[in-house]
């Protein structure tokens, strides 16, 4: 029995339904469905959902399969179908009241949580019987109810008695059973909790039960009545009441009654909710405490309107309205005993309340759903009666009281805003959402423009007559003075409305007039210049002369903005009241030109110095809105311009028409006129601005660029002949404007075609070059924060997050932009290069093009070509190294000074071949001075900034490559760059050395990296001979008994140097002395074992160059060390000479002459005769040189022979 088949909704409201003959669960009122996600509006077992009112209207079977056995059991008893409620009426409706009465009776008991399931179980069952035998009432008048044939004479059986007098029976009883259950507001168990759900255990008090269960009796009570008249076609009296009271009792009676009734008791359900609900919620809180109330709401809506449509019944609207107009009746007035006892605190506010929700309620189709394209019945009457309480005087807010006042607040926002609400409610049609509104003076001008505009139609202008003479006298210098707030705003609104439906220049005359009556206060109120602004906004879109009004108001805007001007920063509060007068003026004029067919003369008139001195005052927010009005403006002149140009180059334009489009034109040249007089001053002062100016700045910049190109003759005299070259040498060209400004006003004006197209053809052969110079600038200086104020110039940070990401995006659209330029493409293509925007960041860019046109100069097959690309790329860098002076001062940028190292480097080495050219020769001496060679480096003593160490050690590869390219390219040797090519070397070997040789890192030397990363450039040789002489000179140099510092690191760099470099003889001429002399004067083990090692390797790399000879280079340098050493360390140089046979014989045999006679000079030197010890050491040395060793010990040996003897 619990399980009902929902009506299919896809077939026609005039077929039977149905289509299964199982037992279906009677509907009924409840709120026990779950609706968390909102669309579900009721239960599946309601009226709505389950097709029980669509039955009911259709007149249709109520419940079709159910009550079809021949008995049926109702109140536990078995009755027969067909027949119970003739014979037993009476009974069955006892027992009803029986079966409340004991659901009654529950109430008292303790709904604790032991004994919540019993009573819920009990109450439940009671409330099924009792809806049980209701709907059996409704199954048998439909099914088993006959009409009874007045005419028939015939004898009737005293069933058929019964029967006929049943109709009668069921008012008196249904009469009855309504006056046992009471009103629904007087339930004393009527509460919130009795409707909500508030577990989640399906297990409800009996307190729930018995409410939805009078919901069921007075609503099947209803159906009941209506299907008895739909049954009989008649009206059926009551016998038993009409007996005894003398009155008569109808079913149509009853029906009237218990709907008024009905609709009184939930009007009190709905004061008692509108008690509780705060002004600001009313939109948002219903006036249902619970889906069943709503459902009720729809049900009579339903009811109702079907009944009036075929009878002479009343609509709901007028069943409502007739209930809430007694809320306004007095205590003492007479009042119908139906009326709800509370009265309400506010009757008007709650009459509004009620009317918007109960409207939402006709959505709902016969279904409960939600359409929110159905009709409503219109109930426009009431609502007028309404708004006429509502209307007071005209300092009232004119406000329901149950709505916030955000409608108010959207109305005053701004002028605009206050002209669209006034040209809404002189629409024809009217929007279905009015109620919203937080004003019902709304309604009111709905009201007046309707009239008003009716009768103008109707009767021409003598309508509008009257109303002007009625409106205007009751506005006089009395009146405006006593004006509130609100009374001056609902002046506005009203003369809006006026002139938006009659004669706009008549009541704007007669508004400028009656503000002069208006108290000192209000002269500076915000509302009287927005009230202004809406008038001058209403002349714009009508296209009338504005003149009048452009002349008081711009009047007024300068007298406010020069008392802006002189006002003190520390005078906050006056600043802030001027600033919000300055606003509205700035906004509204801002829409009067973007709204405007054309300009006229009038329009200047807007644009005066009140402008410039504004421009001066204004801090960074009030900057930027003023430069976004400047834009708006400029950008709509040029709008007007071209829609002028389009239409002077059309064919067969007549006189008169070119006429009027030359006056056109020489409007918008006087307004670019003022633009130009009252703005650009104060731009083209803030390129130099401390602080980096607002990104607006670039764009207007740029705007008036564009505007310059349009109108030129309008620019001042000192942009004049060129003024769109003039303009962009101020702010794209300039190296003393900030980078974010240049980089944001170089991306506007590279993408216009139209401009760059301009440029090209103007004689400006340099644009191209001048546009790249900056943009390398711009990139070169990314990091630096502040030009100009010394304390603060950096931002000191270490990663490239140091840039805002808005700079960064913006330097990424300017290189975009600048490859497209023909003379970026023709250097990429010259040099074979592709660029991926995508992929490349700007500084990558750089780097880029900075090697195309190394590799463009490299290919370049004539000497002219090659020397015109040398001046075009001294053009292309400017002063470049004014760029980067300022990371080299006090404040350190690590990132900046990265940036800035890297990019030269790059810069010296790709373009090495351009510096080798004596134009570019000394910005490459320039170069090295600033960069690798200052002040600072020199002062040895000095330790410099790490973060420029740790720049210089990354980049110094490229500087060291460049610089030796340039020695081996240039024209004519230079011996200044050979010096200080030897200079950075012999800086940057000992500044990069590490404290231990035994670092790993000693690999990732800057200059050894200069060698590992270009052995294929031929030139390297040079840097690696120049290396070496650095060192022989600056490192290697032992002064008497004094050895070089740092010996040990130096001993492991030459190492590194000739193990990763083919080292030739030459080289190993100028190293070897100083690696012999450690090994015989330092003891230490450290020095000794990396001189071996060094030795070792230098006999080797002398045999691979020699081709097995050995070298007399080589040779020479043993045979001077012997010379200058041999009488005095005579063992260490056996020894020494002892590894160097190892490797390589042949070098020692060549010395065997040299060492004899050493080792003979020293014997008559010290005069002891043969020295044994050392002639045995000699004769070892000997021994390891093969036979001609073994010859000289020979005649060592005779000598000594010859000598005894």
């Amino acid at each position: 029995m619990d399980n009902c088949p929902a009506a299919s909704t896809f077939l026609t409201d005039s077929l039977e339904l149905e289509l299964e003959t199982e037992w279906c669960k009677p509907p009924c009122f409840s709120c026990d469905f779950d609706n968390r996600g909102g669309g579900k509006h009721f239960s599946g077992e309601s009226y709505l959902s389950s097709g029980a009112l669509k039955r009911l209207i259709l007149n249709l079977d109520p419940l079709p399969t159910n009550f079809e056995e021949d008995t049926v059991e109702i109140f536990g008893i078995q009755w027969v179908t067909e027949t119970a409620l003739v014979n037993s009426s009476r009974v069955l409706f006892h027992l009803l009241r029986q079966q409340l009465y004991n659901l009654e009776t529950l109430l008292q008991a303790n709904c604790d949580f032991g004994k919540i399931s019993t009573l819920h179980c009990k109450a439940a069952n009671i409330r099924q019987q009792c809806i049980t035998f209701l709907h059996y009432v409704k199954v048998f008048i439909f099914r088993s109810l006959q009409v009874p044939n007045a005419e028939s004479h015939v004898p009737v059986h005293p069933y058929q008695t019964l029967e006929a007098q049943l109709p009668s029976v069921l008012i008196d009883e249904l009469h009855g059973l309504l006056l046992y259950i009471g009103h629904l507001s007087e339930l004393p168990i009527i509460n919130t909790g009795a409707f909500v759900n508030q577990n989640q255990t399906k297990l409800f008090p009996p307190s729930w039960h018995l409410l939805h269960l009078h919901l069921d009796i007075h609503w099947l009570v209803l159906e009941i009545l209506h299907m008895l008249g739909e049954k009989l076609k008649q009206v059926i009296y009551s016998h038993q009441f009409m007996n005894l009271a003398g009155d008569s009792l109808t079913n149509v009676s009853l029906f009237e009654e218990h709907c008024e009734n009905l609709l009184c008791d939930l009007i009190s359900l709905s004061l008692n909710r509108y008690d509780k609900v705060r002004p600001s919620e009313a939109l948002m809180s219903h006036h249902c405490p619970c889906p069943c109330i709503k459902e009720l709401w729809v049900l009579l809506i339903h009811l109702l309107n079907h009944r009036s449509k075929w009878s002479l019944s009343e609509s709901f609207w007028n069943w409502l309205n007739k209930l809430l107009k007694t809320l306004f009746e007095k205590s003492n007035d007479q009042r119908r005993p139906s009326v709800p006892v509370i009265q309400p605190r506010d009757p008007l506010g709650f009459s509004w309340w009620m009317i918007a929700h109960v409207a939402s309620f006709y959505q709902f189709d016969r279904h409960g759903i939600p359409d929110e394209m159905r009709q409503m019945e219109s109930n426009w009457n009431f609502v007028e009666e309404l708004l006429k309480k509502s209307i007071n005087v005209q300092n009232s807010s004119f406000s329901i009281s149950w709505l916030p006042l955000k409608g108010l607040t959207y109305v005053i926002k701004s002028p605009l805003s206050m002209l669209e609400m006034v040209k809404t409610c002189c629409c024809d049609k009217q929007d279905h959402d009015l109620y919203k509104s937080s004003s019902s003076y709304t309604f009111f001008l709905c009201i007046l423009a309707k009239v008003v505009k009716k009768a103008m139609k109707n009767n021409g202008p003598h309508p509008w007559k009257q109303v002007k003479g009625r409106i205007y006298s009751k506005f006089h210098q009395k009146r405006m003075e006593e004006l509130t707030e609100v009374g001056l705003q609902n002046f506005f609104s009203l003369f809006l409305l006026l002139a938006c439906v009659a004669e706009v220049e008549d009541v704007a005359s007669h508004v400028v007039g009656l503000l002069n009556f208006l108290k000192p206060a209000f002269i500076t109120s915000p509302l009287i210049w927005k009230g202004q602004m809406a008038f001058l906004l209403m002349y714009t879109q009508k296209n009338l002369d504005i003149s009048v009004l452009a002349e008081i108001f711009s009047g007024a805007f300068r007298e406010k903005a020069k008392e802006f001007l002189v006002s003190k920063n520390d005078e906050m509060g006056q600043r802030q009241t001027l600033w919000s007068l300055l606003s509205i003026y700035i906004d509204g004029v801002q829409e009067v030109f973007e709204t405007s067919h054309c300009l006229h003369p009038s329009h200047e008139k807007l644009l005066n110095d009140g402008f410039s001195m504004l421009l001066r005052a204004c801090q960074e927010s009030e900057l930027r809105t003023v430069l976004s009005f400047l834009q708006a403006v400029l950008a709509r002149i040029r709008s007007m311009h071209q829609q002028l140009c389009q239409e002077l180059q059309r064919e067969n334009v007549d006189l008169i028409v070119q006429s009027s489009l030359s006056a056109k034109e020489r409007h918008l040249a006087a307004v670019a006129s003022a633009l130009w007089r009252h703005f650009f001053s104060f731009l083209k002062s803030q390129r130099m601005s401390q602080i980096v100016p607002p990104s607006q700045l670039a764009d207007a910049a740029a705007d008036f660029t564009l505007l310059a190109m349009d109108l030129p003759s309008t620019a001042p005299s000192d942009l004049q002949p060129q003024p769109v070259t003039s303009m962009i040498q101020l702010f794209g060209w300039d190296d003393i404007v900030w980078p974010q400004v240049v980089a944001r006003y170089l991306s506007h004006f590279l993408q216009n075609s139209m401009l760059c197209e301009a440029l090209s053809h103007s004689g400006c052969v340099s644009f191209q070059a001048l546009t790249i110079r900056s943009w390398i600038r711009c990139i070169l200086q990314m990091y630096i924060k502040n030009l100009y104020v010394p304390d603060d110039s950096f931002i000191d940070l270490n990663t490239e997050q140091a840039v805002e990401k808005d700079y960064m995006e913006q330097l990424a659209e300017l290189t975009r932009l600048l490859f497209k330029l023909s003379e970026v493409k023709n250097i990429l293509s010259k040099a074979q290069v592709e660029y991926l925007p995508i992929q490349e960041g700007p500084k990558k860019a750089l780097v880029l093009f900075l090697e195309a046109v190394g590799i463009t100069y490299g290919n370049l097959p004539t000497l002219s070509d090659k020397s015109a690309l040398v001046t075009k790329s001294l053009e292309y860098l400017g002063e470049i190294l004014k760029y980067i002076k300022p990371y080299l001062g006090k404040k350190i940028s690590s990132a900046g000074l990265q940036l800035t190292y890297t990019i030269m480097g790059t810069l010296v080495k790709s373009w090495a071949q351009i510096f080798a050219t004596s134009k570019a020769q000394k910005l490459l001496f320039r170069i090295i001075d600033c960069l690798l060679l200052p002040h600072t480096v020199l002062q040895q003593e000095k330790e410099l900034p790490a973060p420029m160490l740790t720049a210089i050690q990354k980049s110094l590869p490229l500087y060291l490559q460049g610089m030796c390219i340039v020695c081996c390219q240039s024209q004519n040797p230079n011996a200044y760059l050979t010096q200080l090519l030897g200079n950075v070397i012999e800086q940057y070997i000992g500044r990069f050395l590490p404290a231990s040789p035994h670092v790993l890192g000693l690999g990732q030397h800057p200059v050894l990296l200069a060698l590992r990363n270009s052995a294929t450039v031929p030139p390297m040789s040079s840097l690696k001979k120049c290396i070496v002489q650095v060192i022989r000179k600056s490192y290697f140099e032992f002064k008497g008994s004094l050895l070089p510092p740092r010996l040990a690191s130096i001993l492991a760099f030459i190492l590194q140097l000739v193990k990763e470099t083919n080292i030739d003889v030459s080289e190993v001429e100028l190293l070897l002395p100083g690696v012999l002399k450690c090994l015989v004067l330092v003891s230490e083990p450290q020095v000794k074992r990396l001189a071996t090692e060094n030795l070792q390797y230098m006999v080797k790399a002398c045999q691979v160059g020699s081709g097995g000879e050995p070298a007399a280079q080589l040779t020479s340098v043993f045979r001077k060390f012997i010379e200058d050493y041999g009488m005095r360390y005579d063992y260490q140089i056996y020894s020494i000479l002892e590894t160097v046979a190892a490797l390589d014989q042949q070098v020692v045999i060549h010395l065997i002459s040299t060492l004899t006679q050493s080792l003979k000079s020293s014997e008559r030197k010290w005069g002891l005769g043969r020295n044994i010890a050392q002639r045995e050491a000699y004769s070892k040395l000997l021994s390891h040189l093969g036979q001609v060793g073994q010859d000289e010990i020979q005649r060592l040996q005779d000598d000594n022979i010859e000598s005894i003897l």
